[in-house]
């Protein structure tokens, strides 16, 4: 093939970027300054500026032995990026970046797609075949230090040039639409990477920091004899707004209606993701102070009940895993047919997690338990995947993880059935723990890790960056349900409208099992006047 300089090259890849990876970078910008008038001379400005910033970021790392390798790497990485913007309209952000790299195999096979792979064969793997047959014409030491050079200068003029030329729009668009960066394709998904190399990767050896060292149980003439039992379900993807229980049109609720459960109608996620609200919800640190690295380098309400060597904990695990928060517990993997006797084609259902529970019971009887249960849930984009078939009272259903190619109504529908599935499985799990009554201060917490964007305003899916994130990825399912009388239920009912928040889940576990400890604070404890 013909020689060419790999400034060139740069180049000539930048304009490939910006004109077949940017598809949704464009669309939220069109939506903002319509191709009409003035708007027009903004948005090729805009083109320019990003070609622009693209070569300037290559020129600076491109040398003899990376030039090739590094395009080759980001036009792959792109079109993988392209098409999940394209496709589900997320955002490739730090925590997307963490998310990715903490779903399994299983996981990632639910996104597979024929779409996927057009987008990958031709705009990653077909263009990055070129530049690896290509042959760059490498000039001496000196001429590249002054092509790198002249590169490197005129492409921040260039962004220079228009951004000062049009100050006015520039000044509104960065401060005023700062969301639209985050579709920036390679941009924003290489500033992410780097920014989750600093936060993770640079954060020096973990050393983990033990609280709550003061815990101790109430004293024995304020306690009941009787010992508590408490099943926490940690949802997946089930937003408020699909329960009928929060007043949907749909009756997705059927068999919990019929129980005497509280149920939090205003109930909020600390992230948008898994990898973020797991951990979170379980952490001492509220929302608005919780980071990756504190989460990973503080215990959590589950390491402090363990310490006390009087709670016996079991943490099941039916979706990727407990992100960190059970690694100090007893765990066990249930997304496999060797520990879950209810799996079929691949697919291994909650309620498999209740099989077997008796007998932990049994072997801590008169002791206190607390049982963490993780549910597949609502996981998607594969949502017909989540239920049985009898299961599957909303029709039509998308049968596909393609969800751009569905109705709403359909993907509503297979939504909606995982709903209904989650309601039983709830359900089943209450009737579990009526048998354990009159032993036992028996109680359930369910608490969806986030909710779900279901094509409303073109999003899919989760994952959004929380501070634009919809209300749909951030209101959550939630619910309670105790057995007896040791909790005020109708007291709670009273007051169960307010709003709450996974960072009240801390401190309404220490609660339940009457810990005192210097991080336990009472007004964060949903239960606390509710109690006898």
């Amino acid at each position: 093939m013909k020689n060419i300089t790999q400034y060139k090259l740069i180049l000539f890849v930048a304009i490939f970027l910006t004109t077949f990876c940017n598809l949704s970078f464009f669309k939220s910008i069109l939506t903002i300054y319509p191709f009409a008038g003035t708007d027009i001379i903004y948005i090729i400005s805009i083109t320019f500026v990003l070609i622009s910033l693209i070569v300037f970021l290559f020129s600076l790392v491109a040398t003899k032995y990376t030039t090739k390798p590094i395009l080759i790497i980001v036009l792959i990485v792109s079109s993988f990026t392209a098409y999940f913007m394209d496709t589900y309209h997320v955002v490739i952000d730090t925590e997307m970046i963490r998310n990715t790299l903490q779903t399994n195999l299983s996981e990632s096979s639910d996104l597979f797609s024929m779409q996927l792979v057009f987008y990958v064969l031709l705009l990653g793997l077909i263009p990055s075949f070129i530049i690896y047959k290509l042959k760059i014409n490498y000039r001496p030491l000196k001429s590249e230090i002054f092509a790198k050079l002249k590169t490197l200068i005129i492409s921040l003029l260039v962004i220079v040039i228009i951004i000062l030329s049009l100050s006015k729009f520039y000044t509104s668009f960065f401060r005023e639409h700062k969301p639209l960066r985050y579709n920036a394709n390679p941009v924003f998904w290489v500033y992410s990477i780097g920014n989750y190399i600093h936060k993770t990767l640079t954060s020096g050896p973990l050393v983990l920091e033990v609280i709550g060292k003061d815990a101790k149980f109430s004293p024995e003439e304020y306690r009941s004899p009787k010992k508590e039992l408490l099943i926490m379900v940690v949802g997946e993807a089930a937003r408020a707004n699909r329960f009928s229980l929060n007043g949907y049109k749909r009756e997705t609720n059927p068999l919990l209606k019929k129980e005497d459960i509280i149920n939090f109608p205003n109930m909020y996620s600390c992230g948008t993701s898994t990898a973020v609200s797991v951990p979170c919800m379980f952490s001492v640190y509220p929302r608005s102070d919780y980071t990756y690295k504190k989460g990973i380098s503080t215990e959590n309400v589950i390491d402090i009940l363990n310490n006390t060597k009087k709670v016996n904990i079991l943490w099941r695990d039916n979706n990727s895993d407990s992100k960190g928060v059970a690694l100090r517990v007893d765990y066990q993997d249930y997304r496999t047919p060797k520990n879950n006797t209810m799996c079929q084609n691949g697919e291994c259902r909650d309620e498999g997690m209740l099989v077997g529970l008796d007998k932990f019971i049994e072997k801590h009887k008169k002791e206190d338990i607390l049982i963490v249960l993780h549910q597949m849930g609502n996981h998607g984009p594969a949502y017909y995947k989540r239920y049985p078939k009898e299961f599957e009272k909303f029709k039509p259903v998308c049968k596909t993880n393609q969800l751009e190619q569905c109705t709403k109504e359909e993907v509503g529908n297979a939504y909606d059935n995982a709903i209904l599935y989650t309601d039983y499985f709830l359900s089943k799990t209450i009737n579990f723990l009526k048998q354990y009554s009159n032993d036992y201060h028996t109680g359930l917490i369910y608490m969806s890790d986030h909710g779900e964007s279901l094509g409303e305003n073109g999003l899919y899916l989760h994952g959004m960056p929380y501070l634009i994130a919809p209300d749909e990825q951030r209101h959550i399912g939630a619910l309670m349900w105790f057995g007896d009388d040791d909790i005020n239920t109708q007291r709670v009912k009273a007051y169960s409208n307010k709003r709450f928040s996974q960072d009240n889940l801390f401190h309404t576990l220490l609660g339940f099992f009457e810990v005192e400890t210097n991080v336990y604070k009472k007004n964060m404890d949903i239960l606390v006047n509710a109690r006898k």
